[in-house]
């Protein structure tokens, strides 16, 4: 049976986004980065591989495939996005938030789109 090992970003800057993302995840570089590859995974051991590799495409507008982030209620969402921003990602102007949205469309610093979860809610 298969089982999925790791998920793939496509990045511009492998140095500047495995900076980001050990940073916003806690993740650690599993070997040496090279300029086009770097295999993060989490530092205490637990929870799910991220692969990054450069990728010369463009980052598209409304992604097929993202990450979601969970947090634990709103005022952890909160806190995640504020902290999450001052590491280098931007908020995205998303033109398909329902009335009452339960997460916060963010992108990394290559842009790559992924949501903040408040996972409180039903």
């Amino acid at each position: 049976m298969l089982r999925i090992g790791s998920t793939v970003l496509g990045v511009s800057n492998v140095p500047r986004a495995a900076a980001f993302w050990t940073q916003a995840l806690g993740y650690v570089p599993r070997e040496e980065m090279t300029d086009d590859w770097v295999v993060l995974v989490p530092a205490d051991g637990n929870g799910a591989q991220l692969s990054l590799g450069r990728s010369r495409t463009p980052v598209q507008t409304h992604p097929r495939v993202h990450l979601d982030l969970y947090a634990q209620d709103a005022a952890d969402q909160a806190a995640e996005v504020d902290r999450l921003l001052s590491l280098g990602a931007h908020r995205v102007d998303w033109d398909a938030y329902p009335p009452d949205p339960d997460f916060v469309v963010l992108a990394d610093p290559d842009g790559n789109r992924f949501c903040v979860i408040d996972t409180s809610r039903d």
